[in-house]
């Protein structure tokens, strides 16, 4: 389908490679070939699946005369660290509301998030969650007092406009399955806010790609992404009501979280190291490494045995490798 996009800015270096795992695919395989989408090359400082979302809604910002960002996240999230360095390459302010007491030292992605100029607000978990809303509200309305005109962009960037990123997205994979021979394929992506995998959903919808997509979920759990999706695909077709909603069914990898969202187990850090050595391809504890985990796991049990490519996408995170490195045995 030929789609006529919003505008956006030419922040990521696309198209990204579609880079095939030899000696993966001999270990844990299992007859498929594995690849992966390395949107972890999507740039530097902007590395990962964030920049493609933001692209989008940062010209939409732009577009609207909004002159601050405003989002939130984890202390290492890499939407926030995205976020920060769109702000500086394009002058808008940006604040970061973030989930996690304030560090005595920052590392990782908050050590860049202030290298990039961003304020940085930070919050105990449970005032956070309990709070969140209200915070985005107290701050516009600071910003807006103060004769600014602040955007409030949902956690990872997921809402109707940031899935354009990988609604886009999609038509590169296309370009990537002809050039490779590729006839069907499942594309697997950790699920964290949802957007990626709401993007994803719609994208091989939209453009009609021989794909089923399923999101790994590092945090809550199939019920909240199931629900997520949807309500990401809702907010694109009310947004952009020229353009039909496909019928999509959103798929879910449950039983990966682990202990919960950013804390990995032993076997997560082993893989990582594994892999790195195997392929040269790093992953990070808090996304891509459980996500990864979970689709070796479900290529134990068969889940994929319907066709013999599966596509991981690489949504990025090596900076959150540092914040964690005492998890690593030298």
């Amino acid at each position: 389908m030929s789609l006529a996009y919003p505008r956006k800015l030419d922040l990521a270096c696309t198209p990204t490679p579609l880079q095939y795992l030899e000696r993966a695919s001999q270990r844990w395989g299992r007859g498929h070939r594995l690849w992966v989408k390395r949107d972890d090359l999507t740039g530097c400082t902007l590395s990962g699946n964030k920049v493609r979302k933001l692209e989008f809604i940062a010209a939409h910002a732009l577009d609207n005369d909004y002159d601050t960002l405003i989002t939130c996240g984890g202390l290492q999230s890499n939407h926030a660290r995205a976020t920060a360095f769109v702000g500086a390459q394009t002058g808008l302010k940006v604040h970061l509301l973030l989930r996690g007491d304030t560090p005595a030292q920052a590392d990782g992605n908050l050590l860049l998030d202030h290298l990039a100029g961003a304020t940085v607000s930070c919050y105990p978990k449970a005032q956070y969650v309990a709070e969140i809303d209200d915070l985005f509200r107290h701050w516009q309305q600071h910003y807006a007092a103060a004769g600014r005109r602040a955007l409030a962009i949902p956690t990872g960037g997921s809402d109707g406009i940031g899935a354009w990123g990988y609604i886009r997205a999609c038509e590169e994979l296309a370009g990537d399955f002809a050039r490779e021979g590729i006839e069907s394929a499942h594309i697997v992506t950790a699920s964290g806010s949802g957007g990626t995998q709401a993007g994803l959903t719609l994208g091989v919808a939209l453009h009609q790609l021989p794909a089923t997509v399923w999101g790994v979920a590092v945090c809550d759990d199939e019920s909240y992404f199931l629900n997520k999706v949807a309500e990401d695909a809702n907010d694109w077709a009310n947004r952009y009501q020229q353009l039909p909603l496909p019928d999509i069914e959103p798929r879910v990898l449950d039983g990966y979280v682990g202990r919960g969202y950013g804390i990995a187990e032993d076997h997560i850090f082993e893989l990582i190291a594994d892999l790195a050595s195997l392929e040269g391809l790093v992953l990070d504890p808090v996304y891509t490494g459980k996500a990864f985990a979970g689709m070796l796991a479900e290529i134990e049990k068969g889940r994929f045995a319907s066709c013999r490519d599966i596509v991981f996408v690489h949504t990025g995170g090596i900076f959150g490798v540092f914040a964690q490195r005492d998890r690593f045995n030298s």
